[in-house]
């Protein structure tokens, strides 16, 4: 059993997860009958079939489950071992990829990002912004290690670790009169709104709490950039749902902020591939994420 080869082993996971050799080569970026000859070569080498087809579906046998599992831990011990040498070889902790909305671009990550850097100066980590879907399809594609996202996230192959509960607020300008201090629905659909354009999922939860309470919005204006709404409502041309992670403490514009009644809040959570190997540098950036927010 001494030459067992990591590729077909990886080989054969990919069809396991994906359900279909086609799928598990396209990932792999190789053609179909080479899959199918690493998986029948692994399983001429155990002398045990490790895969069966049902209906149009590739599942595991039982002994293909059995590898399964001892599969994953070899992949994650190879990682850990390429791991362990790559400061020997570069001196560096290897690149993360991080997806993750505009507003916590903007108001969460840049101390996280500034503080791993102090601390880990070879680690080079990459930010990309998108709404939930973007991120994980990306994620989905292997073009991510990890997305922080607003849930849900849907998917069967993501790991999901809720990291906040970040409530919403009503903003208006600290001299416009017009902000109720019941902030509700109907209250608020009274008012000039500019609001979070229709394609992020922020917008949709907005919109669901609205329409809860049997109410249709017409904002006034509707804008992709948290900090461009903000400045229009200092301006006193309308108020704004925003999530309380975009008001600042010291915020620098003239505005004021209050709860929404109902309470309205939407769920972060950091997402990653099951079947991802967290190396040193993707398990630092994920434990920086989780205890700033």
């Amino acid at each position: 059993m001494r030459d067992l080869k990591l590729d077909q082993i990886h080989a054969f996971m990919q069809v396991i997860e994906l359900g279909s050799f086609s799928a598990a080569a396209e990932r792999l970026q190789r053609s179909q009958p080479a899959v199918s000859l690493q998986v029948r070569q692994l399983e001429r080498r155990l002398g045990v079939r490790l895969i069966e087809r049902v209906g149009k579906r590739a599942t595991p046998t039982s002994a293909g489950v059995s590898l399964l599992e001892h599969a994953q831990h070899i992949e994650a011990a190879v990682a850990a071992a390429l791991e362990a040498i790559a400061p020997h070889v570069s001196g560096a902790l290897g690149r993360v990829r991080v997806g993750t909305g505009a507003t916590a671009c903007i108001y969460l990550l840049p101390p996280v990002l500034r503080d791993l850097r102090r601390r880990f100066p070879t680690l080079d980590i990459a930010v990309t912004t998108g709404n939930t879907g973007d991120v994980l399809r990306a994620l989905e594609a292997n073009q991510l290690d990890v997305g922080l996202v607003t849930l849900p996230a849907a998917g069967r192959m993501f790991e999901v670790i809720p990291v906040r509960d970040d409530p919403f607020v009503v903003v208006g300008a600290a001299d416009d009169d017009r902000l109720p201090k019941q902030a509700t629905p109907a209250a608020l659909a009274k008012l000039p709104l500019v609001l979070y354009e229709t394609a992020g999922h922020t917008r949709r939860i907005v919109d669901a709490w609205f329409a809860r309470a049997g109410v249709r919005l017409a904002p006034v204006m509707e804008l992709g950039s948290v900090e461009a709404i903000k400045e229009l409502v200092a301006a006193g041309l309308g108020c704004a749902v925003l999530p309380g992670m975009a008001i600042r403490k010291a915020e620098r514009l003239p505005i004021i902020a209050r709860p929404l009644v109902p309470r309205l809040q939407r769920k972060l959570a950091l997402v990653v591939r099951r079947d991802k190997v967290i190396g040193r540098g993707l398990r630092e950036v994920m434990t920086a994420i989780r205890r700033a927010v």
